[in-house]
């Protein structure tokens, strides 16, 4: 938005723009000039989430409900798994701590996410503050690759289980797995960072409209001005699918070696008890890279608003809510465990 020296509004005057698509006024709180490329511009320091308020009002409280469903069971199905694996000796293994870490993640990830999304369904002021939108996106990344390469410790941990079987113990100590979990949220809490730090250097300027139900990265770089913007958003997009296809690459080697290993087992029965310690993992990651793909990957094309909404709680929504489901239901040992524990705990006395 250019203004000449003659028309330009003075720094007490805020500037209100009607959104045609949305009818949301679009106005930034503040109203400092910022100088970039030789223009003068109106900063954005607040945001508005337009999320679900493009659909139908009588249909908000049945995704309302059908979303809350998903977060609730998300949270008690991810604390269900922890309290297990905690109180059970027998599950106080390698594999188990990883999975315990990676419950952690799934349920920060679903808390910095869900909220938000279910408090605005239902709300009439849907605005974002400038800081609140960069926390958001920070805590998002930040557990979403954590996830990542937890799931990349995860294969190398069953690498190590059947390839090298003697060795498991040496290479797998709790000292070592408590190093591996460190540096994986260590390196989430850096990509989140750094990810974090390369949109919110940015000039937001115009428009304050977000197109999603959070602060989603490509839409937030669709509102910045400048001339940096291309060259910022392909160093987004190089850092994150380095990073995932990275963690990706190593998952797939793993299990090359792990099919390899399998197949060197003579009997029938021996091949599937091994490979079904890895059907869980395997599964999750799956469903992690699949749903990840539909939403990051997707072709450029005529798609509706509503649409791009859905599709992008399949990644935000339901794969955390498919986690906790596909882990108690493939993992042998683990729905036994659970079994025992609720037995444990709701069977009447017996003298």
């Amino acid at each position: 938005m250019t203004k000449s020296p003659a028309t330009q509004t003075p720094p007490w005057c805020p500037i209100i723009q009607l959104n045609a698509d949305t009818n949301y006024l679009e106005m930034p709180v503040t109203t400092d000039a910022a100088s970039v490329a030789g223009q003068n511009y109106s900063m954005v320091s607040e945001f508005i989430l337009v999320g679900f308020s493009t659909f139908p009002q009588h249909l908000l409280p049945v995704f309302f409900l059908f979303y809350l469903l998903m977060y609730l069971f998300t949270l008690l199905g991810n604390l269900l798994i922890m309290a297990t694996i905690w109180s059970e000796r027998n599950l106080h293994t390698p594999m188990y701590l990883f999975l315990c870490a990676l419950s952690t993640s799934e349920i920060l990830f679903t808390v910095a996410v869900t909220p938000r999304m279910l408090v605005d369904m239902l709300s009439s002021h849907r605005s974002i503050t400038f800081v609140a939108c960069a926390t958001q996106m920070f805590f998002s990344f930040t557990f979403g690759f954590t996830h990542s390469f937890l799931l990349m410790i995860m294969g190398y941990d069953r690498y190590v289980a059947i390839c090298h079987p003697l060795r498991y113990n040496v290479l797998m100590s709790i000292r070592t797995c408590a190093r591996l979990v460190s540096w994986t949220w260590a390196g989430g809490s850096v990509m989140g960072m750094m990810v974090t730090l390369i949109v919110f250097h940015l000039t937001f300027c115009g428009s304050n409209v977000i197109h999603h139900f959070l602060c989603h990265v490509f839409s937030l770089l669709k509102l910045a001005c400048g001339n940096e913007n291309s060259s910022v958003t392909l160093g987004v997009i190089l850092v994150c699918v380095s990073a995932l296809m990275g963690c990706l690459f190593l998952i797939i080697l793993s299990y090359i070696f792990i099919v390899a290993a399998i197949l060197r087992i003579p009997s029938v029965e021996g091949r599937h008890k091994t490979f079904s310690t890895c059907v869980s993992h395997l599964t999750i990651v799956i469903v992690h890279y699949s749903f990840a793909s539909i939403i990051y990957l997707k072709p450029k094309g005529p798609h509706s608003m509503d649409s791009n909404t859905l599709m992008a709680t399949t990644y935000t929504v339901f794969t955390p809510f498919l986690s906790p489901i596909i882990f108690s239901l493939r993992n042998k040992e683990l729905k036994n465990a659970i079994k025992k524990s609720f037995q444990r705990k709701f069977s009447p006395l017996r003298s």
